[in-house]
């Protein structure tokens, strides 16, 4: 399974999208039921198929500076990055099937 991190600042979550060509941030918090079924789900998805992809964890109450500069207003929301730019953004009923299908559209132009 991938390896989640956490991100824990806005600075860090800046430096992350300019350092990494490929990154999937997962904005949750503890209390979110959905959301602790979902992030393994995920994981999972990176590991088996976008293995050059990061996996990165941001609780929207521990540091609402990120969700709130980013325009989070619901749990779960997931960003994708590639190569510094926001390429995809998905919101409460997230499909791993097309999330799948999103992310490898970029993925082969990034990666492969």
């Amino acid at each position: 399974m991938a390896n989640i991190k956490n991100c824990e600042s806005l600075d860090q979550f800046n430096s992350i999208i300019e350092e990494e060509s490929g990154i999937l941030f997962y904005f949750s918090h503890e209390e979110c039921n959905v959301c602790k079924v979902l992030k393994p789900k995920i994981a999972e998805l990176l590991t088996e198929k976008f293995p050059s992809m990061s996996l990165y964890y941001c609780d929207t109450v521990k540091t609402p500076e990120i969700a709130g500069q980013n325009s989070i207003f619901a749990v779960p929301t997931i960003l994708v990055y590639f190569e510094g730019r926001e390429y995809i953004r998905v919101s409460r009923n997230i499909s791993i099937e097309s999330l799948e299908n999103q992310i490898d559209r970029y993925y082969s132009m990034v990666f492969e």
